[in-house]
Formats: structure tokens, sequence, C-alpha cells
């Protein structure tokens, strides 16, 4: 089984990739981004409490979002394997994540790190949201803020999985397709590694 965590700062174009990744290797894609939305859109209780942080810029609680991560691996547990989306984002969610995983049978296979400079994700969120209309994407002062808490509890997750030999990085500048590539060829490296 594949279990690819897809990592890297807003903007770093997370969503597009996975996408593609989804199709070329039959993966599920848990975006945990695409689950809050729906929680919001949904008006859930959980949906609340997200729109209120999300739109400040700050990330929604570890014990929500590793329960909606759960419930959607037993929904596909028949999977090839999952791609994680904005998940985890701190080294308590990755440690949650490295606990739940063998209870399923599975482990992380390896992270896959986009990166791009802050002022190409700015950019890149700021015309998001105009085509979006998302509140979170609008403000570049909010998007500012999401970078930084991003770099500061978000990656040192690059060294958690550099620790397990679990870490590559690439560029997330460049066409979709060379992108892609770049990421396809980490991928292989990991499955021919831990034999996924």
């Amino acid at each position: 089984m594949l279990n690819i965590v897809l990592f890297g700062a807003p903007g770093a174009g997370k969503g597009t990739q996975a996408a593609k990744l989804v199709e070329k290797y039959n993966l599920v894609h848990l975006s945990t981004g695409e689950m809050l939305r729906d929680e919001i859109a949904r008006c859930t209780r959980h949906g609340v409490i997200a729109k209120q942080l999300i739109d400040n810029g700050q990330l929604a609680p570890d014990s929500m979002v590793a329960e909606m991560i759960a419930e959607k691996i037993k929904a596909h547990r028949a999977s090839e394997g999952f791609i994680f989306d904005g998940f985890p984002r701190t080294i308590p969610q990755a440690e949650m994540l490295d606990s739940m995983l063998p209870e399923h049978g599975m482990s992380v296979t390896g992270m896959v790190a986009l990166t791009a400079p802050e002022d190409e994700l700015v950019h890149r969120l700021l015309c998001r949201g105009k085509r979006s209309g998302r509140a979170d994407d609008r403000n570049e002062a909010i998007i500012r803020s999401r970078i930084a808490v991003y770099h500061e509890k978000t990656a040192p997750l690059i060294e958690y999985y550099a620790a397990q030999g679990k870490h590559v990085s690439t560029k997330g500048v460049g066409s979709i397709e060379e992108i892609f590539s770049n990421l396809c060829a980490a991928i292989e490296t990991f499955r021919q590694a831990h034999g996924a």
C-alpha cells in the first residue's frame, strides 16, 4: 500500500498535484482542507468551529482533523493507498498518524515536500481567492500569517520524516507536468525502498 504525505506551504500546489497522483497511482485523496470546507458548507458543529479558525488563518484542532481522517481511512480500507494533503501539519499530528495507521495495517511510505518562494505562494493564493471567493485567500495579511504558521508549526515535520528516511523535497515551481514528473520520481524511490 502506498501512503504519501504531500507537503508544502499554502499555495505550493498540493491540490493540483494530488489530483494527478490520485489518477496515476489509484490513491484516495485525503484533503483536510476539502473535508473542513465540506463541514463548513454543511454548517456542522465541526464546521462552525473550523470556519472561525480558518477565516483568521489558524489551524483546526488536532482531535477534529484526526477524527475526520480516521473515518475516511475506514471508509476506503480496500484502496491502494492514500495521499495525505494538509495532515499532518504538526509533530503531534504526525505522531497521531503514526499510531493510527498500524491499526489499519498501514504506515506512511514517504513525505514529498513541494517548495516555492513566499512571494510566489502569496501571488498564487491571491489569484485563487479571486476565482474561488475563499475569504482566507483574499487577504494578503492572512495569507502571510498562514505561511508564517506553516514555517513555525508545520515545517518541523521535514525533520520528523527525514529522521525516518521518508522525506524528499522537490521544486513546486515550473510547469504542472515538470512538478508532477519530479513528484513521481520521488514516489518511485519510496516504493522501491519500502516495497510499497
